[in-house]
């Protein structure tokens, strides 16, 4: 009778051990992320203003970056999520009539994100995927420019120069995660941001891009 006693004891404790490493993303939990991020522009730019040839316009190529979150699971289902990360450094190269002059400078772009999250499946299951929309704030800032951009603006003058700028726009997310124990996990991510800015040259001469990024993710995750 003592030996079945013990042997329920163990079960049970085994049981109750099981139920907790089952248990994450909980109401009350901080869940954060280190991982990496790729930011791809859809660009879409109008024409440099004159003087300049007709059909001038720039494109932004994708860019990487350290990335980090940290997200609070307001209920089992819904939580609040902040991204910030490293700066990406995009090249701005040469697009419509002026295509063929390759890269004309460098920009860098912070973007931190709040996103209002859902997350579906049960909380203590093993993989979770959710959706997420909110906020994002992005400033351009330390802008380099080449001889070629020069050369296209303003050829035998001074080196031309860019203008950065900062913009407020939206953000939408799908991702998921799938748990490896009671704390860690992984997690990827696809996000769209909606957002616009205006490029000024010394020059004088301007022009507005609707960026539109497509950003991809992988990171692996701590709940505490």
């Amino acid at each position: 009778m003592k030996k079945q006693s013990i042997a329920s004891a163990l079960v049970a404790a085994v049981a109750l051990c099981g139920a907790g490493a089952a248990q994450a993303q909980v109401a009350g939990d901080v869940l954060v992320k280190l991982g990496w991020n790729k930011i791809m522009p859809k660009v879409k730019s109008s024409d440099l203003t004159a003087p300049s040839l007709p059909g001038s316009e720039i494109n932004i190529k994708s860019a990487s970056a350290l990335f980090f979150t940290a997200a609070y699971m307001i209920t089992d289902d819904i939580s609040v999520e902040a991204l910030g990360g490293l700066p990406y450094k995009h090249k701005i190269v040469g697009a419509g009539a002026v295509s063929g002059v390759g890269e004309i400078g460098t920009i860098h772009q912070v973007s931190p994100t709040v996103l209002l999250q859902y997350r579906f499946l049960a909380a203590d299951g093993p993989f979770r995927p959710y959706v997420g929309a909110g906020p994002t704030f992005a400033k351009f800032y330390g802008t380099r420019s080449t001889a070629a951009l020069t050369a296209v603006t303003d050829p035998g003058g001074p080196p031309t120069t860019i203008g950065g700028d900062t913009e407020w726009g939206g953000t939408i997310e799908a991702g998921a995660n799938y748990k490896i124990d009671k704390h860690w996990f992984v997690d990827a991510a696809v996000l769209k941001t909606f957002i616009s800015t205006k490029a000024t040259l010394s020059t004088g001469q301007s022009t507005s891009a609707r960026l539109n990024p497509i950003a991809i993710n992988a990171s692996v995750g701590y709940t505490f």
